[in-house]
């Protein structure tokens, strides 16, 4: 099935005689959405489960794998070990909830520049789009990771995008090219560059081997 543009979509809905009545129903829809997101941010947002509202509905994740939680941690490390060694801004992981003109993602890691970050308040539970995202996979997110959020992010600015394979050992890299995002790398070996993050970079295997991450964390910071 071929997506349709945003102009498309507009040009269909205004092609319709009932596009006056269906646009009434879909903001009666989204102010009804509206408030069930405003009830979300009073009930279900803690640090202790990882939680997303999605085009109106509330996702609350399983726990995480041994696996997911090691590879998430092993990038986590790679990428703030350099961030923080050279004051380039914030590293967030995990239940850090970002904020978008609809819904709301806990990103597994994610990169503010230093601008960005500098205003960011220490109270603060909802964060602005980022300049990177990465998305570890599972069974249970990857038509999300794939789907609605690929779609998000790129609409919002997010300027690289990684899903990550844990199971294949596997990388793949959008970069946000002409407002639409472009597959730029993949592989499972090999070193890449974080583009959002001037003068990092790793072994694709260091996400996936302990030993690796430790190593390459050393070379980070003796590169400083």
């Amino acid at each position: 099935m071929i997506k349709q543009t945003h102009k498309e979509l507009i040009s269909n809905f205004l092609a319709s005689p009932s596009a006056l009545s269906m646009l009434r129903e879909l903001e009666a829809i989204l102010e009804e959405e509206d408030k069930r997101r405003q009830q979300f941010y009073l009930d279900e947002i803690t640090e202790l489960k990882k939680v997303e509202f999605i085009n109106g509905e509330i996702i609350i994740h399983s726990p995480p794998s041994k696996l997911h939680i090691e590879v998430c941690g092993a990038l986590f490390r790679l990428i703030s070990t350099y961030v923080d060694s050279n004051d380039l801004g914030f590293v967030g992981i995990g239940t850090l909830m970002i904020q978008l003109t609809r819904n709301d993602y806990e990103p597994d890691i994610c990169f503010f520049d230093q601008k960005t970050a500098s205003q960011l308040k220490r109270e603060q539970t909802l964060f602005p789009a980022p300049k990177f995202i990465a998305a570890i996979l599972s069974k249970s997110t990857a038509s999300r990771d794939r789907g609605v959020k690929f779609e998000d992010y790129q609409n919002h600015g997010v300027g690289e995008y990684w899903i990550v394979d844990p199971q294949k050992r596997v990388v793949e890299q959008y970069l946000l090219q002409h407002d639409k995002y472009e597959l730029v790398f993949k592989a499972g070996k090999g070193e890449i560059s974080v583009h959002s993050i001037e003068g990092l970079h790793f072994q694709i295997e260091a996400i996936f081997d302990p030993q690796l991450a430790n190593q390459e964390m050393k070379r980070l910071l003796l590169n400083q």
